[in-house]
C-alpha cells in the first residue's frame, strides 16, 4: 500500500495541485504513515478509535445540555446525576426501564432515590454495582453477550493482523 501511495505521489507530483483534496490526503497519509499503521505492529491496539469517539460525542451532548442547567449548582447536581447514569450503562443495568419481579415494579434510580429520600446513609450499597448484586434479574445479559461478541471478533482481528505481520516479517 505504501509502495502504491508513493507511486500515486509522483505519478501527480506535476499534475495535482497543491492545495487540492487529493494533494491534501496523500500529505497527510505520508505525514502520519507511522501512526497510520502502529495497530499492524501491537495487535493489542484497535483498527480504529470508534469507543474514545462514542465517549467524546456524550461528553460534548452533555456539555451541551449544560447550557441550560440554570445555575452553576444546577449544573453540578446535572453533572452527578448524569455520573450516576453513565456508571449504571456500564453496570448493564436499565436505569429507566421498569422491570416486572415478583409483581413488583423495579427501576434502578427508582429505588435509589427511594431509599435517599428515606434517609439512608450507605452510599456504597446504592452503588450501581453493588444494587446489580442484590437485584441480579435486572441486568441486562444481553449486553455482556453483545461485549463478549465484540472482544471474541476483535481478538480474532488482532490475530489475523498479528499472523500478517509475521508473514511480511518473514518475506523481508
Amino acid at each position: 500500500m505504501r509502495e502504491e501511495i508513493d507511486s500515486i505521489g509522483d505519478r501527480t507530483q506535476q499534475v495535482v495541485l497543491p492545495k487540492s483534496e487529493l494533494r491534501k490526503t496523500l500529505n497527510y497519509v505520508n505525514n502520519h504513515w507511522l501512526e497510520l499503521t502502529r495497530y499492524i505492529d501491537d495487535p493489542q491496539l484497535p483498527m480504529d478509535n470508534n469507543q474514545c469517539e462514542q465517549l467524546m460525542k456524550q461528553v460534548a451532548l452533555r456539555r451541551k445540555n449544560g447550557l441550560f442547567a440554570g445555575s452553576l449548582l444546577g449544573g453540578e447536581r446535572n453533572a452527578g446525576f448524569l455520573t450516576l447514569v453513565s456508571s449504571v450503562h456500564r453496570n448493564d443495568l436499565d436505569p429507566w426501564r421498569s422491570l416486572a419481579i415478583l409483581g413488583d415494579t423495579w427501576r434502578y434510580l427508582d429505588d435509589v432515590l427511594k431509599w435517599l429520600l428515606a434517609g439512608e446513609q450507605d452510599y456504597a450499597a446504592l452503588l450501581p454495582q453493588s444494587w446489580a448484586q442484590q437485584h441480579p434479574e435486572a441486568i441486562r445479559h444481553y449486553r455482556q453477550d453483545e461485549r463478549r461478541k465484540r472482544n471474541v471478533r476483535q481478538q480474532s482481528e488482532r490475530d489475523k493482523r498479528r499472523t500478517r505481520n509475521q508473514l511480511l516479517q518473514r518475506r523481508n
